[in-house]
């Protein structure tokens, strides 16, 4: 049996997805790695094949046409076959202590036959430059090593939402819901933690920094410049979101506030990259996402616009922009999230 289905999307990953793929190899014939090679032009093919070779019950190395990353997590999802799937960025890795621990859990709960939709674990900005490393932890929102519900649920703080570094769904719930993510789209992995939600109804927290998340490539889409060059693709994904759910059928109050305070960081990060960009067209794009989900979702636009997030984004004229990218520039600063 294998409890974790391990993705790696690969795309010209050849310099640094050795790292990932040998801290993940530790749990042995308990997981599955699947080196998802999404039309790279470098050795990431030839790396994930020696790797197979190596280590034939546990590495699948698939090759496929460029789809961009979601394409490559959709590629990994079809081939799991593992009770869990993770998503692991070839520029990031895991941590040994914190991944038995993880592994060790979820042993217990197949034994006690309390297997849970939703594992969630700290993750680590492994920022280049900053000696003191930023956890995201979630020990004031969820109680710790016991299945949960939504209803026992706390309050996260800005900057403390469940990422896809966080998370670790059942398979079978990604399958059965029938996530699909878009081709050649970048910041999917917001859909990716969003969209299940709804269908998750047990979670299981543990307290232990598992996820290494790297900040510091120039080529990263979290780098700002890369984020206002790409603003399209945000702003559909974030468009996306607005789509998916009409909040007030989800029942589950707990859940709904979550949902909705997920788009507010979505809107939240939307207009911030419109508005450092200093560019009238993204300025009005702004506008616009602004006004869709207010046509589309009334009552939450009002939550969301007349809150902290909503007001801040949009204060009028130049100086209220200056503002604006004030306050993210702090928020940056305390949280180094790109």
């Amino acid at each position: 049996m294998k409890y974790i289905s391990f993705a790696i999307p690969c795309y010209n990953s050849e310099e640094y997805m050795e790292k990932a793929i040998e801290s993940i190899l530790k749990g042995g014939e308990d997981v599955e790695i699947i080196i998802v090679n999404d039309g790279s032009k470098d050795g990431t093919s030839e790396i994930a094949k020696r790797y197979e070779r190596e280590y034939p019950t546990i590495v699948k190395a698939i090759d496929k046409e460029n789809g961009g990353h979601g394409d490559a997590v959709n590629t990994g999802l079809q081939h799991a076959t593992g009770l869990y799937f993770k998503v692991v960025d070839s520029d990031d890795w895991v941590d040994e202590t914190a991944y038995m621990k993880i592994l060790e859990t979820l042993h217990e709960l197949v034994e006690k036959k309390q297997m849970v939709d939703m594992l969630i674990s700290n993750y680590v900005y492994e920022k280049v430059g900053v000696k003191r490393k930023k956890v995201i932890h979630y020990q004031n929102v969820m109680p710790e090593e016991r299945v949960i519900t939504w209803r026992e649920m706390g309050r996260f703080r800005i900057g403390q939402y469940i990422l896809m570094h966080s998370v670790m769904y059942r398979t079978e719930l990604l399958k059965m819901c029938g996530l699909e993510l878009p081709k050649h789209t970048f910041y999917v992995d917001n859909i990716y933690v969003y969209y299940p939600l709804p269908h998750v109804k047990t979670m299981y927290y543990l307290n232990v920094n598992f996820y290494r998340y790297f900040i510091g490539r120039d080529g990263q889409s979290v780098n700002e410049q890369n984020m206002i060059r790409r603003i399209d693709q945000q702003l559909f994904v974030n468009k996306t979101m607005i789509d998916m759910y009409q909040m007030g059928k989800i029942s589950n109050k707990r859940l709904r506030a979550y949902m909705i305070n997920y788009l507010a960081i979505m809107m939240t990060v939307s207009s911030i990259i419109a508005i450092r960009s200093k560019n009238p067209e993204n300025l009005e794009k702004k506008t616009e996402l602004w006004k869709y989900l207010k046509e589309k979702e009334p009552k939450v636009y009002a939550k969301i616009r007349y809150g902290i997030l909503g007001q801040t984004m949009n204060l009028p004229g130049k100086p209220g922009r200056k503002v604006s990218s004030l306050a993210y520039t702090v928020a940056n600063r305390i949280f180094g999230f790109n």
